[in-house]
């Protein structure tokens, strides 16, 4: 297995999720070139030792495997293969590793572009929040060329904590917007069964307490039980996100005939979220749209 230390990494993106992953490649050691399109997150980088690529196609003749981390399928397609993009002036056999949320259709047109011109894809979408992302603790879904997932290991080993190979193509994003599709729908299911029980005058805390400890508790409502006790929905992934995701997911499930009723009517209340103000909040708030639908109001969010 080669070793990355002996090569120099290229990162694209330092969002929210890409910041403290990049930081951790960083830290374990590797030669780290950034490029992300707003500047401000490029200056800490810098300053501990990471060489800035003006341009993605820059970026792509320095480094030898090139991560991204990013917002959507435009994105996705404008840094690959639109005019200027990375795979315009990448030389074969670099591998790139790209771990954003996107639709299998976009990943495939990627695909087939990085084949043509010698270039290894790997798709390793991630699930986690930034607490996980900034512990090394995501875990890794991970499909396309088997090559590169052998030779990027080490690295993937630094931002995750579990990591599984899915298959030759678009398995991991398949698997990903699956994932979502499922923690989304928690959400909405959680949404009316409090405010249910809350109009049955339930304690709000008490509740939480009882739910967090019940049958129905899971990993993603015991995360996300402090926020609901304190009803504070500051975001660690809004509802414009999630929104976004399952846009995805329908998007698949189109394409593959697959139907999904239960994804498309929870689709309509996110939009609703949105429309009504609630957007930027954490997509847990969904609550709060129950209940102003039911007439509840007594109970405060502090957002």
């Amino acid at each position: 297995m080669t070793d990355l230390k002996v090569e120099k990494i290229g990162w694209i993106g330092l969002g929210k999720m890409g910041t403290p992953m990049a930081a951790n490649v960083m830290q374990a050691g590797y030669r780290l070139v950034v490029f992300n399109r707003s500047i401000d997150p490029v200056g800490p980088f810098v300053e501990k030792g990471a060489a800035f690529a003006q341009t993605t196609s820059a970026l792509a003749q320095e480094c030898d495997v090139v991560f991204s981390m990013i917002s959507d399928d435009l994105a996705l397609q404008n840094i690959t293969v639109e005019s200027g993009g990375l795979f315009e002036s990448a030389p074969a056999g670099l591998v790139y590793v790209d771990m954003s949320t996107v639709s299998p259709s976009v990943s495939e047109r990627v695909a087939r572009v990085a084949a043509d011109k010698g270039i290894q894809y790997l798709r390793a979408p991630v699930s986690g929040s930034t607490s996980t992302a900034a512990l090394g603790a995501l875990t890794i879904l991970a499909s396309g060329s088997k090559d590169a997932y052998e030779r990027c290991l080490p690295v993937l080993q630094v931002l995750g904590k579990k990591l599984y190979y899915l298959g030759p193509s678009e398995q991991a994003r398949y698997l990903k917007i699956a994932i979502n599709m499922m923690v989304g729908m928690t959400s909405a299911m959680l949404g009316e069964a409090l405010t249910l029980a809350e109009r049955g005058g339930v304690d709000w805390t008490q509740m939480i307490d009882v739910v967090n400890n019940s049958v129905v508790a899971s990993p993603l409502v015991g995360y996300k039980a402090s926020m609901l006790t304190t009803r504070n929905f500051s975001p660690m992934f809004t509802s414009s996100q999630m929104a976004k995701d399952f846009d995805l997911a329908l998007d698949a499930g189109r394409n593959g005939n697959v139907p999904m009723p239960l994804t498309a009517v929870a689709r309509q209340f996110l939009g609703a979220m949105i429309a009504s103000g609630r957007g930027e909040l954490d997509f847990f708030a969904y609550v709060t749209l129950l209940e102003e639908l039911a007439g509840l109001r007594g109970q405060s969010c502090q957002c």
